[in-house]
Formats: C-alpha cells, structure tokens, sequence
C-alpha cells in the first residue's frame, strides 16, 4: 500500500541509535569477581583473551558462570559496534553461541545454521559474522554475564513489567540536566546522551514525562544555535538528529506501547527540532544534501520557481522518488518566490500507527521560503509520487484460453472498501476488449455498475477506483469478452491484478485520509505512483488561488502591446462610451437640478401655520405628463382646505415620471385627511395626465395618507373626467403585498438597479446621474479584473458538490470563487455608492437681502383691500364645524367691518370658554392673531378721512387693538396647556454625510478603476492574444448575465423580501422640508408684523 505522509519537515538522519529490541532474552549465571566494562541491558558482554578452540571456550565460559553469546539481534549488533572502537578488541576475533544466525549483517559471508561441522566466530572491525567449518581454530570467546554491582547485590532482570522498579531519583536528576544545560549545547547533548543510555537500561521507560521533557529541552538547546556552529558533517548536528532518533525509536519500541500508546503528534514534536536544523543549514549550505538513516533517507535541495518544473525529487535508484508537475501548473502559487526550498524524507517504518495498515514506504515533501512553509494547492496537474513496496508479494499471472464466443470471468474478494483495484488483461494478438464490473453476481447485459473498453492503443489495464467499487466490501465480479473483433483460434488472456491505496496524514483530524489523491496507472505490484493535487492539508479546502501574474514582468509584458492589443482595445472602448455616457450625464443632471427642488404653494395664506407636503407621483406611461393647471383640495375629518393651484413659477410640475413635492399650508389641522379631489383646466398643448399616487403627510404628526389614484384625468383618455375626488387607502391597501411589491419593484429598478438607474434616476436622489455612470464604469472594471485574474483556473475534479438541480451542479471550489469574487469586488463598490447616496444634499438658503424691493413693498392699504382681508379670516375660520362661525356676507363698506370684528370678538370668546386646549385651539388662535394683527397694521397706516367720521376710524382701531390683546391671551393660554400632538413613531434618521464626502466618494472610485485597469491589462498582456481573446468573449457573457439577469433578480428579491416584511417606502424627510417651513414664517411674519408668529 503507497502511503504518502504530509506533515512537518525532515531533515538529516544520522546513523546509529540504541533502542530496545520488541523481545530480549534474560541471561543467569554466578558471581563476577571484576567490575564488567561493557553492560548491555543488566548483561555483561566479557571479551574473553585467549586461544581456545570452540568447544574449549564454551567450556571455559561456562565455568566463568556465563555463556557464549547466542544471539545478535540488531540493538545488539548496534551496540558491539559502537563498543567496537577499543582498539585491544576490535582486532581480535571471537567465538560466538550457538544458533547465531547474523541476522541484519553487513555484510555477511554467509548465512547458515550453525551445527557440529560449523562454528560461528564474530570480527568487529569491520563487522562481520563468519561461518567456518573448522571449529579447532584457536581465538578468543565473547562471553555474557548477569550483571553484579560492586555490593555483589544481583540486579536480575524480570520479564514481567509490573514487577520492574524505576529508578525515580535518576529521573528527576537527569531532567534537572536537561533543563539546566540548555544555554549550552555541548552540555546539553552529553547529557541527552546519558539520559538516553539511562532510558535504555531502565525499565518502563520513557516515560510519558520523561519523552516529553527530554524533546523540549533537545528544541530549546537546538533552538539556540547560531549558523557559524552548524555544518553538515558537524559533530554537533550529527548527536541532536542521533538523540531525536534514539527518542524517536525508543518511544516507537517501548514495552507497553500497547496499554501506553505514544501520542499521534509525537512524529511532529521531535521534527521541529529536525526543521530549525535544516533552517540553519540551509542559509549556510544551499548544495543539495542526502543523508541516509536508519529508517529512511533524507533529500534537501535549494530550486528556483522554474527549477522546481517537472523537477524529480528523491532517486529513482533508491525507490521513492517526487515528480512535480510543470512550472505553468505551479506559476501560480511559486511564481511569487526567489529561492526554495524542498526537503524530502523517506521512512521505511509508518510513524504515525493507526487502524489503517501501511505496508509500503512513507514519505514527507516539505517546501518552504524565507523560513515559512509553502502550501500547494488546486494544482492543474497532479504531483506524482512513487513509493516502493518491498515487502509486497508479485501477484500471480492466469493465462486463460478465450474460446470462441465465450466470456472470462475474474473475481475479486474486496476487503478494504477505499483500495484501487489495479486489472491488467492482456491478450496474446491485437484485439479489443470490453469489460464489466458487477458486485455480488456476475455481470449480465442488465446487470453491471460499470464498464470499460481496452484495446492495444490505450492499454489493456482497467484502474477500478473505490469511487467505481461505491467504497463497498464484498465479491466484485469482471467480465472479459472481444468488441468488434474477429475470434482466432488459440487466443489467451494473461490476467493480474493487484490492490493499491494512496494516504496521507491529516494533522488535523489526526488520522490518515485519501482525501485529493489517487492511485496512479503506473502503480506496479512492487511500487505505488500516487497523484495528488495538493501537499498539504491547508490548501485545498477553502480558498481559490487566482492565477499567478508576475507584477516583475511588468515593462517587459507592456513591451508587448503591439502584439497583443485584444484588452487594450478593449478598455479604451469602454473608457470612450464612458466619457461620451458622461457627458450626457452631466448635461441631464444640470437640467434636473433645477426640477428637484420643493415648492412652496403660493396661495398658502400667510397666516396658514399648518404644514401638509404633498407629495404627487406622474405615471410613467406615454405622454403621462400635464401642461394643464392642476388644483388640490384636501378634506379632513375636522375640515377642508381652501382649493390650491399646484404650480412653481422656476420649473415645470407632473412631467412624466416625476415626483413633485409641495407645502400646503392651513389656518387648522384638518384631522385624519379622507378625501383629495383633483381637478385640471385642461389648458396647454398636452393637458391629458396620467396621475399615479399621491401621498399627504402631516408634517407635525408625521402621519402619512396614501393615495392611489392610477387613473387618467383627461377628456381624452379614461373616463373622460378631469375633476375626481380620491379616498385616502386604508392601512391594509397600504400594507397590501401588492402595493408595496409594485413600489419596491419601480424604485428599485430606477435606483438600486445601478445600469438601468443611469437612465431614469429617482427625482429627488442625491445620487447624481454623473456619479451612477462612474460607478458603473468602476463595477465594470472591477469585474474585468477579477474575472480575468480567475478566468479559467484549474478545476477541480473532486470538489464537493454543493447544490445540484437535474443537470446543474455548484460545486465547493465554484461556491468560493463566486464568494472570494464578490468579497473583492462589492465592498469597495458598496462602499463608493453607499457615501454617494448618503452625502447630504447642499441646500442653498434663499437670500432675502437679495430679495428685490418690489417683491419686498407691501401692497397698497386701502378699504378694499382691509374688508378682504377680513373676509377672507372670517371665511376661512368658518370652515371647520368646530369653530361655530357662520360664513360672513360680503364686506362692502366700512360699517360691514364692525360687524365683521363683532364675529371674531364672538369667536375669542368661544375659544376662552373652552376649558381644554388642543392644536386646534392653538393654531385657529394663532391664525386670527395674525389675521388681527394684519388688520391693525393696516389700520394704523390708514387716517379718518377713509372712513364716515374719525370717530368710526378710532372705535374701529380701538376695537381691532382690544381684540388683538384678547388673542394673544387666548393664544398663549392654549398654547401653554396644550397637551404635544400624538406624533407616529419617528423612524431612525438617515445617517446624511457632509457634503465634503463626495470628495472621498470620487478618490475611491478612481482609484479602485485605476488599479482594476492596471491589472485587467497585466493579466490580459500575460495570458497572449488568443487567450485574450476567449476571455473576452467570456467577458460578454458574463456582463449580461450581470446586467440583465442577476441585477433585476436582485432587485425582485429585495422587492419580494420588504413586501413579505409588509414594509412600505418610508416617506422623505430633507431639510428642504424645514426651509419651506421657514418661508412660510417669514411670509406670516411680514404678513402680521410679528416675527415671532
């Protein structure tokens, strides 16, 4: 089984490390009268001097209390030679036990059993184990002993471990030197050295603490390291990478692995240490090094980005070996990078045991730059990697005769649900084959879950994929017969097969996983090819690398322009539609600036304090618009108001389309407004009007009346009716789904709608025309870029799939495009148009200074013009039931004025006997005050001769003055206990941005525009002209697909989402609104003569 490993960084391996062998002998024997020198695991190894023959040492060693040594196993052999330095023994040859097989030798001469004719004897330098048929040589023995402490107290080794004791002081001291001994290496090695012999001599050890305690403190001393003490032949490298093999292999081979597992990040913990090593190597010596191990072999290499094409890392003579994919497949994700560099570690040994059995080699590829590790991902090409298998038996070949009109059947008994299986079915002539797999029974013409056609040019081997098995344990079955092909006599099919799984290690999950690689169809029986796409885990699970540009390339592809001129041309098509769309822009915005202003009614009388904005919607139909003079008139539950003509002197009013705003002023609230009739004159040249809607809102209380009026009011079209009278809708009609769909969807279009709102934007948006048009152009150009930097990237083939409907399938890696897509492009834009729409409009306050003088002279005071004034006070109070007044007669004379203010005088009284104030009261008190006001100033400029006798004008005057007092008093009083007006719900204010924010708005837009053409161009000079080409044509697919597709989806579908909320279009409120407030006060204010009215 090919396994590929995944993790941290290997670096050199040095030779020889003592371990623990899985099973040790106990040897006996009596009393050793001298200290032993060489003690191996509480056995005494005695080099016996001598000239004996075999069975003369046997003898000898016998009645020593010892005997020959009998077995050499491979710690043993490890340990003669690292002992093997002695020069007074390493020149010698020894007699060696019976049984001596020489396992793990080399070399070995021979390999034999050792009978009466043949006697074993070992040399250690070099080492050797030779077999000879002349057992009287005369040498000398190796004996062994049970080892005696200087109290001749017998240290007996026990083969139970519950019995064994711990040495604990030992431990304690000997962590105590590591910890102690960081600062210095040297130090802290010889004692690494020593805690490690101690470990082997102990039982039960390591231990958990004790493994643990002594990696970290071996990181922390390497981690002190300075370039100038590494080299790789250095004394000081060799012992860390021996001790972090030694731990390594020691925990590996510890005796309760079984009850006492090692931790699955063990393999990580004791690879830093081989990581920090190879970071100061690797800054010192950039050649290529390859160290071989005890387990494995190391390869390091320093590439370039382009190096690192098609390069082959490991050796092909060794067996395990990496086959990058081409530098056009890795461009994109190492093009960015000077020097790299590639660590390759074999393993003969799996060093993450689990569950899943791992019978092949292990290997680990590690790139980094700078120190910081480099990951791969979403590769177009698949990395190759060949791992041998050097224990796995040759699979056997059937040669089967294939008669004529006969089928081969092969079955095949599945264990591992995740295993490729890999067929060969050779025949003997060049004949094409058509095979079927089925599962539990033979294949049929009605029963199979796959099939496949082989023929000699696309080779006779079937990769059968746990994808194709539907990761399923049981018999699988495969059917072999001709296609097309003329039967002969004496063909044959030679059929093999052979199972193969591709792993790696997830760090994450902590366990081996398949997930991004897949058996190769160059596995052979004796080594695996897995293809992968990644090399580690972290890459390929949520980001979508773009493709990779070279911004150092830049003049060099700019040099290229007269080559490849498709982008170029293509962004100075856009930049010119741009510029001419602009200009239109500017011109239209110029134009309905002036047509978005608010108008304040001119027939409003001055005195009216009672602020209604009236809000008329034209339709958009064809020739919807009016040049008639449209009147309004307003009926309340608590009255109506006089008729108004809707008019502004400085802009036309009800074009098509338009939304014009009025303020209506009355003398008193009118009440919950109920009807609204319209009538026009049916003057000028197209006086045929399409009204739409019309809402009146009560500027005190901010309550809202909808109208919905889509109707004609024409001689022509319609009903034939310029006059109708429309009942306010009902909170249900306003709340109505339909209603508020209908509105969502036409503003939306005209404004959320970026494209479309260019030619028909809201009237009274701040969001300019000249601003929607260079908002375009930044979301076009935008797009261009991401859409180029992401064109055609590798896909990958097994991505999840995440919404599927019939043929149409979104997977994961297309989900994270379309979301990394819209992260970099929308919040930028979302940002630029947000500050347009937000940037509070510049309201230009009227000037009355600059007023001109005969705008500013009252008008004439005569006797005409004071009686109808009055009359039209006493008219107007005279509305509103509540106010109890008859409607006066016609004043002609002066005499008709006393009995005009006899009126008034009885309508003070009645606003005094009312005990309860409301803004009834308030504002009729108000509204007579400065019509009384207004008469007194009059009077006072007119003399006695305007009247019958100067006793009528200074009763008169005197009776107008006690009046306007009385008023007052009344006023103030109502005022003062008038309880506030029940206003609606104030919404949130709209969060408005100084005006100065448009400078902001615009440095934004170009500069985002600026860095999308920039790399719209780069891209488009990377890729060449024929590349340029199809993406431009993928270009256009995809701007309609944005324009005329996703955004009025979108637009639907917020349309959609507020009519569900039952959310109707909040009405306006601008500080315009406040203005014509102010106007109105102005004009009472010279109206009366008190500008504190």
């Amino acid at each position: 089984m090919g396994t590929l490993l995944q993790t941290s960084v290997f670096f050199c391996l040095s030779v020889g490390c003592l371990f623990l062998p899985e099973n040790s002998d106990a040897f006996s024997g009596n009393d050793l009268s001298v200290q032993c020198p060489f003690v191996f695991r509480n056995v005494c190894f005695e080099f016996v001097r001598g000239s004996e023959t075999w069975s003369q040492a046997r003898s000898s060693c016998a009645n020593r209390g010892g005997d020959l040594l009998k077995v050499v196993n491979s710690p043993i052999k490890m340990f003669l030679k690292n002992i093997s330095r002695e020069g007074n023994i390493s020149n010698f040859t020894w007699w060696l036990g019976e049984g001596v097989q020489g396992q793990h030798q080399e070399p070995t001469t021979k390999n034999a059993e050792v009978s009466k004719e043949n006697c074993t004897y070992i040399k250690l330098d070099p080492f050797q184990l030779i077999l000879t048929s002349d057992c009287n040589q005369r040498r000398g023995s190796l004996c062994t002993h049970n080892e005696w402490s200087a109290s001749n107290t017998k240290n007996t080794m026990v083969s139970s471990h519950a019995t064994r004791s711990r040495p604990k002081r030992a431990d304690s001291s000997a962590t105590d030197m590591l910890q102690s001994s960081v600062a210095n290496i040297a130090i802290l090695l010889q004692a690494a050295e020593e805690e490690l012999l101690r470990m082997e001599r102990t039982a039960d050890e390591p231990t958990n603490q004790n493994r643990d305690d002594f990696i970290k403190y071996l990181l922390l001393g390497t981690v002190k390291l300075i370039e100038d003490d590494i080299k790789p032949d250095n004394d000081t490298v060799t012992k860390i990478i021996k001790c972090c093999t030694a731990i390594l292999l020691l925990s590996m081979n510890k005796c309760d692995i079984k009850t006492n597992p090692n931790p699955t990040s063990l393999f990580e913990k004791v690879f830093q240490i081989f990581r920090k090593i190879s970071e100061l190597v690797v800054s010192k010596y950039p050649e290529q090094v390859l160290i071989r191990h005890p387990t494995g072999i190391v390869y390091q290499s320093i590439h370039t980005p382009a190096q690192l094409g098609n390069a082959v890392l490991g050796s092909e003579q060794d067996g395990a070996f990496i086959k990058l994919p081409s530098f056009a497949a890795l461009k994109g994700q190492l093009g960015g990078y000077n020097r790299i560099t590639a660590q390759m570690a074999t393993f003969t040994k799996n060093p993450h045991p689990t569950d899943v059995q791992i019978s092949g080699t292990v290997c680990s590829l590690y790139l980094s730059s700078n120190k910081k590790e480099i990951n791969l991902s979403n590769l177009s090409e698949m990395v190759e990697i060949f791992l041998p298998l050097p224990n796995a038996s040759i699979p056997t070949n059937s040669t089967i005769v294939l008669e004529n009109n006969t089928n081969v059947l092969t079955t095949i008994n599945v264990s591992d649900p995740d295993v490729t299986i890999c067929l060969t079915v050779e025949p003997n002539a060049n004949v094409t084959l058509v095979l079927r797999l089925s599962e539990g029974s033979p294949p049929n013409d009605r029963y199979f879950s796959k099939t496949t056609i082989l023929s000699l040019t696309e080779g006779y081997r079937w990769m059968i994929t746990p994808e194709m098995l539907q990761h399923t344990r049981g018999v699988w079955y495969i059917e072999s017969r001709l296609l097309n092909s003329s039967w002969e006599p004496g063909l044959t099919l030679r059929i093999n097969s052979f199972t193969a799984k591709c792993v790696y290690w997830d760090v994450k999950n902590e366990t081996w996983s398949m997930y991004g690689c897949q058996v190769g169809n160059k596995s052979t029986p004796k080594q695996t090819q897995c293809l992968c796409n990644h090399l580690t885990l972290f890459g390929s699970t949520f980001f979508v690398m773009p493709n990779y540009v070279d911004l150092s390339r830049t003049t060099e592809l700019f040099s290229t322009l007269s080559e490849n001129f498709v982008v170029l041309a293509l962004l100075c098509t856009f930049f010119g539609l741009y510029l001419v769309t602009l200009l239109w822009a500017c011109y239209s915005d110029r134009r309905a600036r002036s047509k978005r202003k608010m108008t304040l009614l001119e027939d409003n009388h001055p005195g009216a304090q009672y602020n209604y904005l009236i809000g008329v919607q034209t339709g958009h139909r064809k020739n919807a618009g009016t040049t008639a003079n449209v009147t309004v008139k307003l009926t309340g539950s608590d009255g109506e108001s006089d008729t108004h003509v809707l008019t502004d002197p400085d802009k036309p009013v009800f074009e098509r389309g338009a939304v014009d705003m009025f303020l209506l002023a009355t003398p008193f609230p009118l009440g919950e407004v109920r009807n609204l009739r319209l009538q026009h004159d049916n003057s000028g040249s197209h006086p045929s009007w399409y009204i739409n809607k019309v809402t009146v809102q009560d500027l005190q209380t901010r309550q809202v009346f909808h109208f919905f009026c889509n109707c004609w009011l024409s001689v022509d079209n319609g009903d034939n009716m310029t006059k109708k009278t429309f009942n306010a809708a009902k909170n249900n009609e306003v709340a109505s789904f339909r209603n508020i769909f209908q509105t969502r969807t036409s503003t939306g279009f005209r404004d959320e709608h970026i494209w479309v709102s260019i030619v028909d934007p809201p009237s009274r948006s701040p969001f300019t025309r000249a601003q929607r048009v260079s908002c375009c152009m930044s979301l076009l150009l935008c797009t261009m870029a991401i859409n180029i930097a992401f064109w055609n990237i590798p896909i990958k083939e097994d991505s999840p799939v995440v919404f599927e409907f019939g043929s149409m399938q979104i997977t994961w890696q297309e989900l994270m495009v379309g979301v990394q897509s819209g992260l970099l492009m929308f919040p930028i834009n979302i940002l630029i148009i947000t500050i347009f729409r937000s940037i509070k409009p510049r309201v230009i306050t009227k000037s009355h200074k600059g007023d001109s003088e005969e705008s500013l002279r009252p008008p004439p005071v005569n006797i005409p013009s004071i009686l109808k004034d009055t009359e039209e006070v006493i008219s107007m109070m005279s509305i509103s039931p509540r106010n109890k007044m008859s409607e006066t007669h016609r004043l002609q004379s002066t005499s008709d004025l006393s009995y005009a203010l006899d009126t008034v005088h009885d309508f003070i009284q009645l606003m005094q006997g009312e005990s309860e104030s409301d803004p009834h009261w308030v504002y009729c008190s108000k509204f007579l005050l400065a019509g009384l006001c207004h008469l007194l100033m009059c009077l006072e400029k007119l003399d006695e001769r305007n009247f019958p006798s100067p006793q009528d004008y200074l009763q008169t005057l005197n009776t107008t003055n006690i009046l306007v007092r009385k008023a007052e008093m009344v006023f103030s009083s109502h005022l003062a206990y008038c309880p506030p007006p029940v206003k609606k719900r104030k919404k949130k204010a709209t969060c408005w941005l100084p005006w100065w924010c448009v400078f902001l708005g615009w440095f934004l837009l170009l500069s985002i525009s600026g860095i999308s053409t920039f790399f719209t161009l780069l891209y488009g000079l990377d890729y060449g002209r024929a590349k340029s080409i199809k993406w431009v044509m993928s270009l256009g697919l995809s701007l309609f697909q944005s324009i005329f597709i996703l955004q009025p989806l979108k637009v639907l579908g917020i349309a959609v989402f507020f009519a569900l909320l039952l959310k109707p279009v909040a009405v306006e409120e601008s500080e315009e609104i406040e203005q014509l407030k102010l106007e109105q006060q102005i004009k009472c204010g010279r109206y009366s003569g008190r500008h504190s009215l």
